[in-house]
This record gives structure tokens, sequence and C-alpha cells, in this order.
């Protein structure tokens, strides 16, 4: 749930005062902790982070303001089991294996975004709308690498990258579609594809 800067501070301080103490801060001790002069506005963050369902009150119970405890959200680098390997040609033997496998195995420690595919110009390298694309945020590429390329400073596009004298080639990997020819001037690389993701279900 996402939550201001001082909503944030107000979570925090209730969370060490009961901790700290065994029972809730009052509004009072709320504001004085945190510097405010109003005790309006403590009440318009308790009141707005009890509709978030990260604070309850019991109005018949003096400090009574708890914070609820947020079931953990799964991060992006949490590992996955790896069962093994399967066939995509002849069949082979399952064997079940005790790895696990994360996102950061796969990008390391460069630093990379992920973007989500519209259009089909790279369908033959099976990046297809509504794919997902891990992108290693860079502003170099080499001859034949996909990566995102900025065009006239306001076209973004996914694209194979080759240089031909002066000019930069764009080339899709669809036969239907042409390349794009610019002034290597007019082309800025903001990353380059180091994966792909697919979502089924």
């Amino acid at each position: 749930m996402a939550m201001t800067r001082r909503q944030k501070e107000v979570i925090d301080f209730l969370s060490s005062f009961t901790t700290r103490n065994g029972y809730s801060p009052s509004y009072e001790e709320i504001a004085a902790g945190l510097g405010l002069n109003s005790l309006a506005t403590v009440h318009k963050h308790v009141t707005n982070l009890q509709s978030k369902g990260l604070l309850q009150r019991e109005h018949n119970r003096s400090r009574s303001i708890d914070v609820i405890p947020q079931r953990p959200t799964r991060k992006i680098t949490d590992r996955l089991p790896l069962l093994g390997r399967i066939a995509a040609g002849r069949p082979v033997e399952a064997i079940e294996t005790a790895e696990t496998i994360s996102l950061g195995d796969i990008i390391g420690n460069r630093e990379v975004y992920a973007l989500e595919v519209r259009g089909d110009s790279m369908r033959d390298e099976h990046i297809v709308s509504g794919d997902y694309v891990l992108v290693e945020r860079t502003n170099m590429a080499n001859e034949g690498e996909i990566v995102v390329a900025l065009v006239n400073g306001s076209d973004a596009t996914l694209k194979r990258f080759y240089r031909e004298g002066n000019l930069i080639r764009l080339q899709p990997s669809n036969t239907e579609m042409q390349p794009i020819y610019a002034p290597a001037g007019n082309v800025s690389i903001q990353g380059k594809v180091l994966g792909m993701l697919r979502k089924y279900a």
C-alpha cells in the first residue's frame, strides 16, 4: 500500500512507541514525537492510514491506535525452485534437482528495468506484444544487439542495432516491416535487452 513520507513516519513512530512501551501512543504523543503542532494533522494522518487498512482504532478504548501487520510482498529477488530441465524436442528423463533461480541470477549487478512490449516488430525473435523485456540501462551497444533506441529525441523503439556509415539501422525482426534509418546523431541507446518474460495466465 502506497504511503506518503509523513504517513510512513507516523507508522514507524507508532510501531516503535508500541514496541517500547507496550501500548500505543496518544495523539499528543504522536504530535510531540513527530514535531507536529496540530492534533488535527495527526488525526488526518491516522484517519487516512486507517482507510488504507494500515491502522485500526477502537473508539471505546483509550490508546487504541494499532498498526495492522502487513503480509510481506514477494520481492523480485525471491528465489524460485529450479526443479530441473524440460525437453522442448525429444523427451528427456525428468530428474528433480534442489537448485533455485532468481532474476538476480540473470541480471547480476547490472542496472536493469522492464518494459512491456507493444507491437510485433520483434516477433521473429519470439518477442511479441504483451511480453516484458529486461533491459540493461546503457548508452552503448554492439552490432546486432537488441536495443531500446530513442529516435529524434522522442520515439522509443525496440530493434536490432547496426551502424552503416553515418547512419544507424534499427532492424525489426519481422519480414513484413522495414528497417528504420536515422543519422547517428539522432539515435540514442537507452539500453540493451538481456531477457524476456511472458505471462500466460
